[in-house]
């Protein structure tokens, strides 16, 4: 003879799974809340359909403005270049103007003779000659 309790089932096992089978699980919804943008997609102008419709026509709008993101973005880099550019122009003008000025005085005839002075050579004190050739002298 075997345990007879252990193949019969109890009242109370067999009324928790008929409340298990009765009673089905209710998931409910989360409710959608009620603002301006809900209500044009879903009761307003616009529908699903016609969303997805203009969804092609907003990814390039989104590309557009990448596009133009990016020109803006360049735009500022050029000028920050250019602006670099003036300033070198700016600084080489200086010293192409300070240089010019040495130059000019370093070039005076009095700056000459003190340079060449410590060479040996020595301006002329007489006035130079003019050598007059006519016409059938050279021939």
């Amino acid at each position: 003879m075997g345990n007879q309790f252990r193949n019969s089932k109890t009242e109370e096992e067999i009324e928790s799974q008929i409340e298990d089978e009765v009673i089905p699980e209710v998931i409910e919804k989360a409710e959608i809340p009620r603002n301006f943008f809900t209500l044009m997609f879903t009761e307003g102008v616009i529908s699903k359909q016609a969303a997805t419709d203009m969804l092609p026509f907003i990814i390039f709008i989104a590309f557009l403005g990448m596009i133009y993101i990016g020109n803006r973005h360049l735009a500022e880099n050029n000028i920050r270049d250019i602006d670099k550019l003036g300033k070198q122009v700016k600084e080489l003008s200086w010293d192409f103007k300070t240089l010019k000025a040495d130059l000019m005085l370093k070039s005076t005839q009095t700056e000459v003779a003190k340079e060449v002075d410590t060479l040996g050579l020595m301006e002329p004190n007489e006035p130079s000659k003019k050598i007059v050739i006519t016409e059938g002298e050279f021939k």
